[in-house]
């Protein structure tokens, strides 16, 4: 299982934009991608449940990977994450 941490810098947090460009760039893994937010964990390919957690720009969110293309999957984040200046 792969983790990494990220601090969110967008000013208007996580919301449908950003949450939907996630959700399509984790799908064509096989790896289980979640999202960790205040002690709740979400599939990071359902939009609903990013939305659910209400991320707000200074939150520390954790983001696990497990399967055989986790490492791709989490690198895959990092670079939407960072591209869309949603977090560091």
């Amino acid at each position: 299982m792969m983790e990494k941490t990220f601090t969110i810098i967008d000013e208007a947090g996580i919301h449908a934009r950003p949450a939907s460009i996630l959700v399509q760039a984790v799908s064509k893994f096989s790896a289980d991608v979640n999202l960790e937010y205040k002690g709740k964990t979400v599939n990071l390919k359902s939009i609903l449940g990013i939305m659910s957690l209400g991320i707000p720009s200074g939150a520390e969110i954790k983001v696990t990977a497990s399967g055989e293309d986790e490492n791709e999957a989490i690198q895959k984040v990092t670079e939407v994450l960072e591209k869309e200046g949603l977090a560091k």
